[in-house]
């Protein structure tokens, strides 16, 4: 039998992970759900649930407007749920809007033309979008930003670098002709460039010699043991402080390091999924909540900064993942919109049935191989 102070251990231990977990987890789907419903209610569309989680309701209430707001048992996403909905993924339910009155029909979703259910659907990824733009943002502007000189404090023997005739000493002015001011720009730069020739101009001993260097993919560990993939050249940045330094940021240059930012993690991530399917990536790099859990718990112990900017990169992840054009995510809802708009009306509900099934199919599918990436980093 476990003894109290074990079973102590072991509920203080799981707080650790589920209470970053759902913090993060909670702000990103809400975020997501409040776009969904503010779009749907400017458009007239009546919102009969909005829920973060899903199952068993915990808490809620019901605002004057009949929306019941709820917050469910499973908290791995959430939904919002409009008048004429069948169900939490907005399959439309046709033969229930067909038996409304005109008064009720005027407030389905289904009902509305193809423009405003577009929109309330784009809704959501696009507030994913936002939200990022605004934690990357307010943390740069409460905070500050680590900024380092791009100067060379040391090349890696046997790395790309010092094949291309790198040097200690050399301060990377551009790559490509793209301006590189902070060792930031130069590692963003290169890490979206795996086995790319990448011309950059540094300056040594007062004059520019240009060198020629391809990253290579190597695999990384963080500060907390997690492995990743990552191209690199092998340049190494002075660590001693004494070029690395705290830069303060005005309102509009934390709102412009929000926006840069946010696009940064966007093409990265969709350049990322590219690899993957082209097999220069591996897919053991995608994760699930577990994954999620475990690296937001190690995040949160650097501090309240860093762990909102987890979930400013967890937020564009999640808004790209709806826009995949997957029936019973929003993309999938979008390309029927699409066909709907150049056809001039609703694709049959046979095909849309099938396309839900199939697209149902392949978000579970998604989802065990995200678990199972999950339990094998574990093992």
């Amino acid at each position: 039998m476990e003894s109290p102070v074990g079973l102590a251990q072991i509920w203080s231990g799981g707080l650790i992970y589920i209470v970053p977990f759902l913090f993060v987890l909670t702000i990103i789907v809400f975020f997501h759900e409040l776009g969904h419903f503010l779009v749907g209610r400017w458009c007239g569309i009546k919102a009969l649930v909005f829920s973060v989680g899903f199952g068993p309701e915990l808490i809620g209430f019901t605002d004057r407007r009949g929306t019941r707001w709820k917050l469910a048992a499973v908290p791995l996403g959430g939904y919002v749920k409009f008048l004429g909905d069948e169900n939490a993924a907005s399959v439309p339910d046709r033969a229930a809007v067909d038996a409304m009155s005109a008064d009720e029909r005027s407030g389905a979703f289904p009902a509305k033309s193809v423009g405003r259910r577009a929109a309330t659907v784009a809704a959501g990824p696009i507030a994913n979008f936002i939200l990022a733009i605004v934690i990357f943002a307010g943390v740069a502007y409460v905070e500050g930003r680590v900024v380092g000189d791009p100067v060379v404090a040391e090349v890696r023997a046997d790395s790309p670098a010092a094949a291309a005739g790198f040097q200690a000493g050399d301060k990377v002015l551009s790559a490509d002709g793209e301006t590189i001011r902070y060792f930031s720009d130069l590692q963003r730069y290169v890490s979206s460039r795996a086995d790319t020739p990448i011309l950059m101009t540094v300056e040594r001993n007062g004059a520019p010699v240009e060198l020629t260097v391809t990253p290579r993919n190597e695999v990384q560990t963080d500060g907390f043991g997690n492995e990743f993939t990552v191209p690199v050249v092998g340049l190494v940045a002075n660590n001693d402080g004494s070029s690395f330094r705290v830069e303060s940021l005005s309102p509009l240059g934390a709102l412009s390091y929000g926006v840069s930012q946010t696009w940064f993690v966007t093409t990265r991530t969709v350049d990322f999924m590219g690899e993957v399917i082209t097999g220069r990536q591996s897919a053991d790099q995608i994760g699930g909540p577990i994954r999620i859990a475990q690296v937001s718990s190690q995040v949160s112990t650097i501090g309240l900064g860093a762990l909102l900017n987890l979930a400013a990169l967890l937020s564009v992840s999640i808004g790209l993942l709806n826009l995949l054009p997957i029936p019973m995510l929003d993309g999938g809802h979008l390309l029927f919109y699409a066909f709907e708009a150049i056809r001039g009306r609703p694709l049959s509900e046979q095909v849309q049935e099938i396309g839900f099934r199939i697209g149902l199919a392949l978000v579970m599918l998604l989802m065990v191989f995200a678990f199972w990436n999950d339990i094998s980093g574990l093992v």
